[in-house]
């Protein structure tokens, strides 16, 4: 209960329903007790997953007014740049000393285009370590389906048209003036179903046991750190755990690249029966993906 483990996924894909369940079951022993966990065996090359950071490292060294052109607060539908100071993941502090760039998954029918970056290369690069995280996502969906005893594809429906946010994140070494309380992102959990974060092996990145420790995530090449967000707590009525998490200032700068997994923005997100034990009601009420998102991400930007 008090370490993150590091779980080899690649039987997830096989045909043997044994070891599916056997690797569903480390999973959700994880989501039940520290809420994280790194996998490996995902299946993503680890040379895309590097040209994705060095894609990033070249968006972020552009000039402010390159990145601005691109600003989130322009674009809206959560595309686009974010800048140093925008966002307050814990609204009872300083804003966070981040800049990101989001990219959203698109739908001809519902959701707008992304807006990408005039380098070349960078949008086939990211747009496909987009998609192949993205698959790991679902499978990683199937294996909470085993694991809480649901068919497994109860998901799939769910997350087909998904809320899906690819965040480019850098954490630069803090200059001269930074207010007091700053640091990289402040304690919060995240918002949707599933987490799935890839470092540039910078420390940083702290995970809030529930004595109330903070332990270090392991930054594993290759590897991603996996986290449960508050929609799918909300979905198996607390029996999984959105751990709070904190990002601290980094002694060189640092990069992530964070896949957040939201549910379609119809989805209802009510609570499994069979999470619900006898003699006790659902914990939250129903609430679709759009509406819930829309709360959180008003409380975030409200701050600047």
């Amino acid at each position: 209960m008090n370490d993150i483990p590091v779980i080899d996924i690649a039987k997830l894909g096989t045909d043997d329903p044994s070891a599916r369940r056997a690797i569903a079951a480390q999973i959700g022993q994880a989501c039940r007790e520290v809420g994280f966990f790194v996998i490996t065996g995902h299946g993503v090359p680890v040379p895309l997953i590097d040209a994705a950071f060095a894609e990033s490292a070249r968006l972020f060294a552009q000039p402010a007014d390159f990145k601005r052109a691109m600003a989130i607060d322009r674009l809206g539908s959560n595309r686009g740049y974010v800048g140093l100071g925008v966002e307050a993941l814990d609204e009872t502090t300083a804003a966070d000393h981040k800049e990101a760039f989001n990219l959203i998954w698109t739908d001809a029918r519902t959701r707008p285009d992304n807006v990408w970056p005039a380098l070349p290369g960078f949008r086939d690069t990211v747009q496909r370590y987009f998609d192949g995280v993205l698959a790991v996502g679902a499978r990683l969906h199937q294996a909470f389906a085993l694991d809480l005893g649901l068919p497994e594809d109860f998901f799939a429906d769910k997350i087909d048209r998904p809320l899906a946010t690819l965040r480019l994140l850098h954490y630069p070494v803090p200059a001269q003036g930074v207010p007091a309380g700053q640091i990289g992102a402040g304690t919060h959990t995240d918002y949707g179903n599933v987490t799935l974060l890839a470092t540039d092996g910078v420390a940083g990145l702290q995970v809030q046991r529930r004595d109330g420790v903070w332990l270090d995530a392991p930054a594993l090449h290759g590897a991603f750190i996996c986290n449960i967000g508050d929609c799918l707590m909300r979905w198996t009525n607390d029996l999984y755990v959105s751990t709070p998490h904190r990002v601290l200032e980094p002694a060189a700068q640092r990069y992530s690249i964070a896949l957040f997994v939201d549910p379609n923005p119809d989805a209802l997100v009510s609570a499994i029966p069979s999470c619900v034990r006898a003699g006790e009601s659902p914990r939250y009420a129903p609430i679709t993906t759009h509406d819930y998102l829309q709360q959180r991400f008003a409380a975030t930007y409200g701050k600047s």
